[in-house]
């Protein structure tokens, strides 16, 4: 079920590579924010990084890397500058057979400061992937400095088994909700959302809806008519108040 849901998710950012969307062009779609620029003391960008890892699904690494690439065309704003780490810099290969070079090696590299974390499911965050002590060592400490931690589907097994929810509310992929419950019982978790966010934490149902979360930060970072452009340039409807999502803060 999972697999047919990840490959109909990929049908639109390739309908939109095929229409050669992307880049430059989209400038004239928003040429303001919002919020106001960032001041002075601020970095000229929002680092995000991307944790990859053998099995990572596509949709769920690509779908926020779209989102979040594609703030460096909008004017006005600070825009995000995405990268990849992983536990080695040779290729790593999705569930769906994509290999990606990893940016960074955090096991060796000195990575730049973290803004953003993004944990995208993988095929195994239910299992091996959790006994991973110095990948998930890597995903506290990432953590404890970031502005945001996103997950995306399975992912937040991952910031589950990192003890990052424990007073926080969560969602993940609707048909491992059980597991989920099962596994991390005193965790406050919720279903038939499509993700939530309390403090520094947006966690999401993921597959295709991996879209919907990354907007939603864009949105709270930038504003609704930023959201709202990017979403134009990847053909999406973007209207906050129509999704199923919990904001508890």
């Amino acid at each position: 079920m999972k697999f047919r849901i990840l490959i109909q998710s990929l049908a639109l950012p390739l309908i939109c590579l095929m229409c050669n969307c992307s880049g430059p062009e989209r400038k004239s779609n928003q040429k303001s924010a919002d919020k106001e620029s960032p001041t002075a003391d601020q970095s000229e960008y929002y680092n995000v990084a991307f944790l990859l890892m053998e099995g990572t699904y596509n949709t769920e690494f690509t779908a926020p890397y779209d989102i979040f690439q594609h703030t460096v065309y909008r004017e006005g704003i600070r825009p995000m500058k995405p990268f990849t780490v992983a536990n080695t810099k040779n290729p790593v290969t999705t569930f769906e057979g994509v290999r990606i070079l990893p940016d960074f090696d955090y096991t060796k590299d000195s990575l730049p400061p973290i803004d953003i974390l993004v944990v995208p499911s993988a095929e195994h965050h239910l299992d091996s992937d959790l006994k991973d002590v110095q990948m998930l060592d890597f995903v506290k400490k990432a953590a404890r400095e970031a502005k945001f931690v996103t997950s995306h589907c399975d992912g937040a097994f991952v910031l589950a088994k990192a003890g990052l929810l424990d007073s926080v509310v969560s969602t993940t992929f609707p048909d491992d909700i059980v597991a989920y419950r099962k596994m991390f019982p005193m965790l406050d978790i919720r279903d038939s959302v499509l993700f939530v966010h309390d403090g520094k934490y947006i966690t999401s149902a993921g597959g295709a809806r991996s879209f919907e979360a990354a907007l939603y930060l864009c949105e709270f970072l930038y504003g609704k008519e930023i959201a709202k452009s990017l979403a134009r340039g990847l053909v999406i409807e973007w209207d906050l108040e129509q999704l199923p999502h919990l904001i508890h803060q």
